[in-house]
């Protein structure tokens, strides 16, 4: 049996990925440190293997590597959430970037010793920065806006120069917004479900015309999966679904999905602008030709995915309550 080593296995895409994984019979090693954002959910699988480690641990990782000799990573550890970049970077820079660094340090390590370990590495369309009209190439250039994309455009730097100076066989793929089951609710599309279906007030920065591509993360897995089996070393991919909406389309695209359900809308569940955060991208959007070259579509359409994602979030509303609500209820990202 082929085993698999995913970083940041407890996130929301990571949690996915490990779920897909699992289905198509790998043996799946998860190294995650489980930080607020964390799904605490078990999985139970005679496949699964999961320890509590920060990738900055070189030790351990090696640890495990020489132990379970994984064939490939998936290095989906990262702190994500932009507005928590703006207030504290640091955590940023240490998982971002410093983790990446300490990655790269150890399949080069291993390298030496004859293991030739594929790396998959997870970046966002982000790099790009603010797209005014077409859609980025892979080719483009890095304008990062937010301490969070920056952080991950220094990483991808980061691999590709380890690709090129010690020929490590790794891939980068740089993926739009994701959506569906497990996804933390200081996000967008969670938050606005969870709100809606608490009664509160729906709050959208500035007019809500900010425009962001949408992908289901099932498809978002299934694209890395054919990364791993098809992919190039030393090449980035983008993986998007060609779905622009504004995120005031997407919020009453929510409104009306749940409304249809027969779920009563409360009085206190209205749109409210608010102050923009600072340094706020207007529009991303990616050409994904080239991942789609390798025999790859996106399979699950917007409307769809949004009804299976507040089917999900309404039928595990223990998912919701198991969080504190200090982590995502308050305000943050607007300190300058």
């Amino acid at each position: 049996m082929k085993k698999i080593l995913v970083t940041g296995g407890s996130g929301f895409i990571g949690s996915n990925l490990v779920n897909y994984l699992l289905k198509k019979n790998f043996f799946v090693i998860n190294i995650d440190k489980l930080t607020y954002s964390s799904n605490k959910s078990k999985i139970r699988s005679k496949n699964y293997k999961f320890f509590k480690i920060d990738i900055n641990d070189k030790k351990k990782l090696i640890r495990i590597i020489y132990k379970y000799n994984p064939k490939v990573i998936f290095n989906l550890a990262a702190e994500t959430h932009v507005d928590r970049s703006i207030d504290s970077p640091d955590s940023f820079i240490h998982s971002n970037i410093l983790g990446v660094f300490n990655i790269l340090e150890l399949l080069r390590f291993f390298k030496r010793k004859k293991k030739n370990i594929k790396l998959i590495h997870i970046s966002t369309d982000e790099v790009y920065g603010d797209i005014k009209h077409k859609r980025s190439l892979e080719q483009d250039a890095f304008s990062p806006s937010s301490p969070y994309s920056a952080s991950k455009a220094s990483a991808d730097h980061l691999v590709k120069s380890y690709v090129r100076t010690y020929k490590l066989n790794a891939i980068i793929s740089n993926c739009c917004n994701n959506y569906g089951p497990y996804q933390f609710p200081e996000k967008l599309i969670p938050k606005m479900i969870s709100n809606i279906i608490n009664n509160k007030e729906l709050p959208i920065y500035a007019k809500g015309l900010n425009s962001r591509e949408w992908i289901y993360v099932v498809d978002h897995c299934k694209a890395l999966f054919k990364l791993y089996l098809k992919g190039k070393a030393g090449q980035s991919y983008n993986i998007g679904s060609g779905k622009n909406l504004k995120n005031i389309e997407i919020v009453k695209k929510l409104l009306k999905i749940i409304k249809n359900k027969k779920i009563k809308i409360g009085k206190k569940t209205k749109i409210k602008f608010v102050k923009d955060r600072p340094g706020h991208d207007f529009r991303y959007a990616l050409n994904s030709k080239k991942i789609k070259k390798l025999g790859w579509r996106p399979e699950t359409n917007l409307d769809k995915g949004l009804k299976m994602t507040v089917e999900w979030y309404i039928n595990n509303k223990k998912f919701l309550k198991s969080i504190s609500k200090k982590y995502y209820e308050k305000r943050i990202g607007l300190k300058i």
